[in-house]
């Protein structure tokens, strides 16, 4: 893959997500390949955020800062929020989304298994999103209307329609009674499905869906960042996407998965209070 060109824009101007999709695309291609760069000597954790088990290191701190300048330079009236702590105003109604690394702890622990992830939104819709993992080269993309693509190749979800016959995917929070809490869902849920998968990236876990890996996923206390970008991804694949009881998807609780199954497994999730796990 070789990366795109970037676009300047002037305040008032109302952008196309296909020049959106662009710009994303192409700061996550050069963010990807610094983040590996990095990889391949030694990593270790630079501080925690959350908790002890919540790590960040150098790595991600210094693919946030560039992604962030490319956006200022080339859309210098754009709002942009990221993990690692930026936090910047815009007056055009751009808002970038920006997780430099969606799996610190893979990538830690030299797991192939965590992304690059940006998502752009316009209000308060999503326009597009890119998630890239650079060390298996694959490129998840899309824009609104558009569908969505690994590598610049159509995907979509499963088609399936048995919710004890469906992979599912999750993750689990940093606090401690949280992930006790999750494991209770999560032991409730088993035996009602065809098996359980736990990637580590909520970014890969949303693609995953959308191209079919796996037929479901679901989590509870995620943060903007971690999902937008895979978020749209797996809608414009095809996913249903909500907050487990017919809302959008939010930072409490999100359910993606193929129309066939959606309801099924929201409604199991439902009965066992899934989304309360944050309270």
């Amino acid at each position: 893959m070789t990366a795109g060109t970037t676009r300047t824009s002037t305040a008032g101007d109302r952008p196309q997500p296909t020049e959106l999709l662009e710009l994303a695309t192409d700061l996550a291609l050069r963010a990807g390949a610094a983040v590996a760069g990095m990889r391949s000597g030694v990593v270790s954790s630079a501080a925690t955020k959350s908790s002890p088990t919540d790590p960040v290191t150098e790595a991600d701190r210094a693919a946030e800062s560039a992604i962030v300048a490319g956006i200022a330079e080339a859309r210098p009236d754009d709002a942009i929020v990221g993990e690692e702590g930026t936090d910047r105003a815009g007056s055009s109604g751009v808002v970038w989304y920006v997780d430099p690394i969606d799996g610190t702890v893979n990538y830690l622990y030299g797991i192939p298994a965590y992304a690059v992830s940006i998502a752009v939104g316009l209000g308060r819709s999503m326009v597009a999103g890119v998630v890239l993992n650079p060390a298996t080269d694959e490129l998840f993309a899309a824009s609104v209307g558009a569908g969505a693509t690994r590598n610049g190749l159509p995907i979509s979800v499963s088609d399936r329609t048995d919710l004890a016959a469906a992979l599912v995917a999750t993750g689990f929070g940093y606090q401690a009674d949280r992930r006790r809490a999750q494991a209770d869902v999560l032991s409730a849920l088993l035996p009602t499905i065809r098996d359980i998968r736990r990637f580590g990236s909520a970014a890969l876990d949303l693609c995953a869906v959308a191209s079919g890996q796996v037929d479901a996923y679901y989590e509870a206390g995620l943060n903007v960042w971690d999902y937008a970008a895979g978020w749209l991804i797996a809608a414009e694949a095809g996913a249903t996407c909500d907050d487990g009881r017919g809302g959008p998807p939010s930072e409490r609780f999100l359910v993606a998965a193929g129309p066939g199954i959606h309801h099924q497994l929201g409604e199991r999730l439902r009965d066992v209070d899934a989304d309360r796990v944050t309270d």
